[in-house]
């Protein structure tokens, strides 16, 4: 029995199978619904949904008959998946393919098979609706063309699933939102003079750097450090430290960042506090630092800022007693560890917020508002810069032929690689619908077109429309405010899709 071949988008039809998250979940009556429905329609016996797999087929859904799962050389659908139209098996005990398969050698004994591939908006087959029968049959053209209709019914319902799971997760992450404001609101209360710092106009730096001298000499610590990890740098800010505190824990302290290994090292990236009563006993303890006169230290880990992790050192020397860690003091430095996190996330969340709402949510380059507000900075700054228009020609036909998916995922590759051209120059928006705007350093407009005709391409491989973009570039000093810029950009623009739609009837004629 022949294994059917792989197909030659095998790679790229395995990761759009993997983006709808469909193998391997529960049943779901909306596809079952559909099995129903294919075997009424049609007068099968049984029908199936499945799913073509690197090494088997799973079935979503199975009308008639038991679980369909099997070794995938053993599956008729690894042979419609080759296709785009309806493979029928009239009679598997006589096709060569199928007429050693124990499908059809033992139950479910399989005689006639027809199925149509699920194609997904990017042209790749991830499986087939199908109906089997054990007794030899032909289907009618009608019957295809149902079968078919029904393949196109499973592909929405998976479009649907998909648009849904992503609605579920920006809930979620509104929801996650509200959370974290909740606890904010809570760590609020715990330390209010903390929290009136990192609330301020402070950078977070320089106001968790306030905070940490304010913990610091609260629970009388000798010396209270701020850690800062960018990467694999590691600085050292003092917060505080007691006026009479030797000056080899001083010298520790500042040669500390290029000191290799450590337990500072170690715990940048820890989720809780970490107290240690004896510093000495500890495996990953620097000699420098016992030498130092080091006997107790505590880390909190303060959270992120953008790339910045802030991680606070508090120190006690060899003072007696009171070297170790008390219960009030761990009440203490913990509580003012939350609050810390809970602002800097916080801010994070604040940051991440405006930035989504100056973002366009599809190609990830900045929106009208960004643009507008951009373009504002820009002229109030008073320096040079070039203004551009951009309009994608027969973006229309791609929409209208292949369909929005097909259209947003042009969008997405021409915003993306316009924007990797530019990005040594300014910045790419997307003004609305099919159009683009650009704020530049200034640039001679060769050097953009050439960065545009590359985004073209990109653009043109992911369809089969003719697609091409007309561009109006326009030099801040041919305008006194951001109105008269546009337009005077927008009319180049204009002119030169003209001239392109001129050029192409001229060309047509000819022909």
């Amino acid at each position: 029995m022949p294994a059917a071949p792989l197909p030659e988008d095998e790679y790229g039809r395995l990761l759009d199978l993997a983006r709808y998250d469909i193998l391997d979940t529960a049943p779901e009556e909306t596809f079952d619904r559909l099995t129903r429905l294919a075997a009424r329609a049609l007068q099968a016996p049984a029908a199936i949904i499945n799913f073509v797999d690197q090494h088997r087929q799973w079935g979503k859904s199975c009308f008639g008959t038991g679980d369909s799962t099997a070794p995938r050389e053993r599956s008729f659908c690894a042979w419609t998946i080759l296709g785009g139209e309806v493979l029928e098996v009239p009679d598997a005990a006589l096709d060569p393919r199928f007429q050693d398969n124990a499908q059809v050698t033992e139950a479910p004994f399989i005689r006639m098979y027809a199925g149509a591939p699920l194609v997904t908006p990017l042209g790749h087959r991830l499986g087939s609706i199908c109906i089997i029968d054990s007794r030899p049959r032909t289907l009618s053209a009608e019957d295809r063309a149902t079968l078919q209709d029904l393949a196109a019914l499973v592909m929405d319902e998976l479009e649907l699933r998909l648009r849904q799971q992503e609605l579920e997760r920006q809930v979620e992450q509104q929801g996650q939102q509200l959370r974290d404001l909740q606890r904010f609101v809570s760590h609020a209360q715990v330390l209010e003079e903390v929290n009136s710092l990192l609330d301020s106009a402070l950078t977070p730096e320089e106001a968790t750097l306030a905070a940490a001298q304010m913990i610091g000499a609260t629970v009388y610590a000798d010396w209270t450090g701020l850690i800062t990890v960018e990467g694999e740098d590691l600085s050292i800010q003092v917060a505080h430290h007691q006026p009479d505190l030797s000056p080899a824990l001083l010298e520790f302290a500042l040669r500390l960042p290029r000191l290799v290994g450590g337990v500072t090292r170690s715990l940048h990236g820890a989720a809780s506090t970490v107290y240690l009563q004896d510093y000495a006993t500890h495996p990953l303890a620097l000699p420098e630092a016992v030498e130092a006169g080091i006997r107790a230290a505590a880390w909190l880990p303060l959270g992120h800022f953008g790339e910045t992790t802030f991680l606070l050192v508090v120190v006690r020397a060899e003072r007696g007693p009171r070297a170790a860690w008390r219960q009030s003091d761990r009440a203490l430095l913990d509580a003012a560890g939350r609050s810390v996190r809970a602002a800097l996330e916080h801010r994070t969340a604040l940051a991440l917020r405006d930035q989504m709402a100056r973002q366009d949510a599809l190609t990830g380059v900045g929106n009208r508002r960004a643009f507008e507000e951009a373009l504002t900075a820009r002229l109030a700054s008073g320096g040079p810069f070039t203004l551009g228009l951009i309009d994608l020609d027969g973006f229309k036909g791609v929409n209208d032929n292949e369909g929005h998916a097909t259209g947003d995922h042009l969008l997405r590759v021409f915003a993306t690689a316009l924007r990797g051209e530019l990005r040594r120059s300014g910045e790419v928006y997307r003004y609305g619908g099919d159009e683009f705007t650009l704020l530049l350093d200034p640039l001679g407009e060769d050097d953009v077109l050439e960065c545009v005709d590359v985004a073209v391409l990109a653009a043109r491989q992911v369809t089969v429309q003719p697609v091409g973009a007309s561009v109006g570039l326009i030099d801040s000093k041919a305008g006194s405010d951001a109105r008269s810029l546009i337009e005077r950009a927008d009319e180049r623009m204009y002119r030169e899709k003209a001239r392109r739609q001129m050029t192409r009837g001229q060309n047509r004629t000819v022909e």
